[in-house]
């Protein structure tokens, strides 16, 4: 990730550069990667709170009275019997069962429901959802550029978020939204985020994203994150990303995520008779958490190999972890290759490891 001049810029842009960020293009968009140390931001949100620009997220609308049947259809999981004020998170799938993306699907409104798509496949999501809505009563919107995103994750962020709204956070359960003034802003408040820690994801006009984000950033133990800070906080936390554990390439049941394919609910959805098949089959490979035993990290692509130095597996995604004081990483696993005597290739040197259960860390 380096800045590219024709990458976009969040609503928040200039409030990065006036920070010292380090701006990155990522997914199209300019990026703080870094505030200050991303060790430090790291532990920010795990032991108080952080704030992250997550503007880059994309908001797909679907609108009218066959848009939850159109959601059923175009997503693998069961859609349309969620409540008011519930979020959930789900995939959508192409035909062959490879996954397009991961969302988090928020009902609004009887008619009304919001898709959040990661930046990179924002427009895969909508020209999916809007061939897949064609059938049936449901408008499909793109209003990305509508909104702001920010994120206020940790330990305290309820009790810093309280100091700014009246809602009753207390009672907003997790996958769950609702609106809400938040600094005398208008807001989406929902329950939800990418750090395995509490916290909040602020949906704002994009007009009221620096005073927002400016008055957030006031209250005591706030500190601003990055893109860094939340990839090994969502590594941490054994969270897929796309590109890395999750790809066209992938199928749920291999990242371990087949519970969210509702293969039983009623009528048929893009990718049913793959992942069917899929489900009575043992997957070709399997994803594990790994810890280094040693102090150099596994990255994304190294390779996985037994005692004999046979290939066996390729890592997904792995850094230094702050939390845990040693390396660790995501890796999918060839089926049938057992957990012990394995070992990462790190530029030509076999490091040692052990086969761990995800997530590496969970909130108490």
């Amino acid at each position: 990730m380096s800045a590219d001049s024709t990458a976009r810029k969040t609503p928040l842009h200039d409030v990065h550069q006036d920070l010292g960020a380090n701006l990155v293009d990522f997914a199209g968009y300019l990026m703080p990667l870094r505030y200050a140390s991303e060790t430090a931001e790291h532990q920010a949100v795990r032991q108080g709170a952080g704030l992250f620009d997550l503007s880059h997220m994309g908001e797909i609308f679907l609108a009218g009275p066959g848009a939850g049947a159109a959601l059923d259809h175009a997503l693998v999981g069961n859609l349309s019997p969620m409540a008011v004020g519930k979020a959930r998170y789900t995939m959508i799938c192409a035909p062959d069962g490879g996954v397009l993306d991961d969302l988090i699907v928020y009902r609004l409104a009887d008619e009304t429901w919001m898709v959040v798509a990661n930046a990179a496949n924002t427009a895969v999501v909508l020209d999916a959802l809007t061939e897949r809505a064609a059938g049936f009563d449901a408008a499909v919107r793109d209003r990305s550029g509508d909104y702001a995103l920010i994120a206020l994750q940790g330990p305290r962020s309820q009790a810093i978020l309280e100091g700014f709204t009246d809602a009753p956070l207390a009672g907003l359960k997790y996958y769950a939204i609702l609106a809400a003034a938040v600094a005398g802003i208008d807001a989406l408040v929902a329950r939800t985020g990418y750090t395995g820690e509490d916290g909040f994801e602020l949906f704002v006009d994009a007009s009221d994203a620096v005073r927002l984000w400016e008055a957030l950033a006031k209250a005591g133990g706030v500190v601003p994150a990055g893109l860094s800070a939340r990839d090994t906080l969502r590594l941490e936390a054994g969270m897929p990303l796309y590109g890395n554990e999750l790809t066209a390439e992938t199928t749920p049941f291999e990242a371990g995520l087949g519970r969210v394919v509702k293969l039983d609910k009623p009528g048929d959805f893009v990718g049913k008779a793959a992942l069917a098949a899929q489900a009575q089959t043992p997957p070709g490979r399997r994803l594990v958490g790994l810890v280094a035993r040693g102090r150099r990290a596994p990255r994304k692509g190294y390779q996985v190999v037994t005692s004999d130095g046979t290939p066996c597996g390729v890592v997904t995604s792995g850094a230094p972890s702050p939390t845990l004081g040693r390396p660790i990483a995501m890796a999918y696993l060839d089926s049938g290759v057992g957990e012990d005597g394995l070992a990462v290739d790190v530029r030509g040197r076999h490091e040692p490891v052990d086969v761990v259960a995800l997530p590496f860390y969970k909130r108490s």
